[in-house]
């Protein structure tokens, strides 16, 4: 046995002992015959491993209500508010673990589902945070491409993280995030091995996707898929956020020209047919949350209490 199975194999003896069996770190130390300093770090890795979930099984009431509302007032089929956390600044925290439970929900189906994935930093947190699963009776398609401007695999890319926890055949994407040009995108469009995976994108039960914003640090700028310059023509022509590369703006209308011409993924999904669910939270996602929701981009939200009072504030 490696040094490292034996420590995670630790790892998970003190992380049943805290959270499970209620123990203290001194009576973790005492019966594993370590150091409470030992104990403390060992509990610490549980949780940084994914050994460890805590699920808290207690409806918030205020969440409840913001959720119920949200619903209503946008028309959606699901939606999901999470606790704000005053004192973090942190995009991902708490609509990340969120977004994972709802893909373990779908994943546990007997019936053979279609997921189709988008990118990004939020989505990637959520299925690092998936139990090792046996899923082999679904399929996962990724809706964008998974390879960046340098040749490289995209770092954000979803589809490869979630095969390496849940056995589960998935469809990746083969192609740059943005094209070159209108005539590359089609020319890629067209090939026999890629036509058969946006067909099978557009049929999807459920989709997740983030919502990229266009601050000074977009994602699309920062990743390298869009330059400076095109940067600041998206932002003149009234983009307020983007899903898996198309952008849109305040109303949910996709731009016309720019980088939306030769963006390589695929089509969101359909809403009439697909649950296509944005996980997104905070202020600099205000406006492309509230675009994408306005044009019914989506019809399922994960977000938290604080951008879920101002949806329905700005409604």
């Amino acid at each position: 046995m490696s040094k490292r199975v034996s420590r995670l194999d630790d790892a998970a003896r003190a992380g049943w002992l805290y959270y499970v069996a209620g123990n203290t770190q001194d009576q973790i130390a005492t019966k594993l015959g370590v150091s409470r300093q030992s104990a403390q770090r060992l509990v610490s890795l549980a949780r940084s491993e994914g050994l460890v979930r805590v699920q808290i099984d207690h409806p918030i009431a205020n969440c409840l209500e913001l959720s119920d509302a949200l619903k209503a007032r946008f028309g959606l089929k699901f939606v999901d508010v999470v606790p704000t956390d005053p004192g973090s600044d942190s995009t991902i925290t708490g609509v990340a673990e969120a977004a994972s439970a709802e893909m373990e929900r779908w994943l546990k189906r007997e019936e053979p589902v279609l997921i189709a994935v988008g990118t990004g930093r939020t989505l990637k947190a959520a299925v690092e945070l998936l139990p090792r699963m046996d899923c082999r009776h679904h399929k996962v398609v990724s809706l964008t491409g998974n390879i960046a401007p340098d040749g490289s695999a995209a770092y954000y890319n979803v589809v490869f993280t979630m095969s390496d926890s849940v056995n589960v055949r998935s469809f990746p994407m083969p192609l740059p995030v943005i094209a070159t040009s209108r005539g590359e995108r089609e020319m890629l469009h067209a090939q026999a091995m890629i036509k058969p995976t946006l067909a099978l994108a557009a049929r999807a039960d459920v989709t997740f996707v983030g919502i990229g914003d266009f601050s000074e640090d977009a994602p699309l700028y920062v990743d390298g898929f869009i330059t400076p310059a095109e940067l600041a023509t998206l932002r003149s022509a009234g983009a307020a956020g983007e899903i898996v590369g198309w952008s849109f703006d305040s109303e949910g209308k996709l731009i016309q020209g720019i980088t939306n011409e030769r963006v390589a993924s695929a089509p969101i999904p359909p809403r009439e047919t697909s649950l296509v669910i944005a996980a997104a939270k905070g202020s600099r996602k205000f406006p492309g949350i509230s675009g994408a929701l306005r044009g019914n981009l989506i019809n399922g939200l994960i977000t938290d209490e604080e951008t879920a009072e101002h949806l329905l504030r700005t409604a």
